[in-house]
This record gives C-alpha cells, structure tokens and sequence, in this order.
C-alpha cells in the first residue's frame, strides 16, 4: 500500500461468501508469499469490507482460505483503527467478558448477543512482512477476536448459545441467502 492512500481505493470488490459455503468452516493456510498477489487480496478485502458496510473481513469471507484480515474499526472511546493483520495470532483475550450485539457479512442481515472478552491483541505481520502487535479495546476488541475466529474455521453463531442461538438459527434458516444446514 502507498504511504498516503486510502486502504481498498486500489481493490476489487468480492463476492462474499456465505454461512453454508465450506472456506468459511476450515482453518485457513499461513500466507507464505509477501508479494504483490497479497497486497492485492488486502486491497481488495478493504474495498469489499467497505462496499459492504462492514468494520473488519477475512480473506475467507471472499473466499481466499489465507490467514488475513482487514479492519476499520472504533473502540468504545470511538478511536478509529485501520489496519490489517498477515497471519494473526490471537495472543491475549481476557479482561470482562461482555455479550453483545455482533453481526457478520457471511450472515448478511442478522446480530445475534454473543460474548467475548473487552481486551484481545493480535500479533502477525503486514503484507510487506513487517511484524505487528494490534491492541484492541471494546467494540474494536469484539472485532479482533471475530476475524481470528474467521480464519480458524468459527462464526459467532457457533458462539452463540441458549434461546439466542435457537432464534438465530431460524433467522438463518429463513434468510434468503440461507443454504440448508448452514448454522
């Protein structure tokens, strides 16, 4: 990426993949190669997370099975983070575990309360193999976790539990974009 330039204004926008596809399901590959084909899936995970409205996508979601995401993301104190992560390991989840609202462009449409922890770093690299430490708070923590889950084969629906996990099945079950046994 340019020093300078907007993330994804160089991108392609992806399809998205769907709960129900199977890449969203396996864990994803280590990314080996830094060259200009991951630039290009970075700047095209921003374009697509952008034109869908969404504050974080892995490379899953648009059916690249790498280990990759892209984010831009408010804390709680409304601090704005961008940036993306090659190979994330999620190194710390811990603080108060809080339920919360949380949706996901593979389940377009649909929240569901889920819990996770309010404090979570990530540790990886940037396309250019530099190394990265990503701390998140809040919201922007929520999000961090979410996309590591992304890429080990986990949506937040399989977080979900009790009577929220019922009703969240049967809104997936009557979506349109719903293929059978998707949840």
């Amino acid at each position: 990426m340019r020093h300078g330039s907007i993330p994804g204004a160089h991108g392609h926008v992806r399809p998205l993949t769907l709960l129900g596809d199977p890449v969203l399901r396996e864990p994803c590959r280590e990314v080996t190669d830094f060259g200009p084909g991951l630039a290009r899936l970075v700047e095209d995970l921003f374009a697509t997370m952008y034109a869908a409205q969404g504050v974080g996508l892995a490379a899953n979601q648009v059916g690249e099975a790498l280990r990759v995401f892209v984010y831009d993301c408010p804390d709680d104190e409304d601090v704005r983070h961008v940036g993306h992560v090659v190979n994330p390991r999620l190194v710390e989840a811990d603080g108060i575990v809080l339920r919360g609202p949380e949706g996901c462009l593979s389940l377009p449409g649909l929240e569901a309360g889920t819990e996770r922890y309010d404090h979570a770093v990530v540790e990886g690299y940037t396309a250019t193999g530099d190394r990265v430490r990503v701390h998140g708070t809040g919201f922007f923590a929520r999000c961090l976790q979410h996309e590591c889950d992304h890429l080990d084969g986990t949506v937040y629906a399989d977080r979900v539990q009790g009577w929220r996990r019922r009703r969240l099945t049967r809104q997936v079950s009557r979506a349109s974009w719903s293929r059978p046994g998707a949840v």
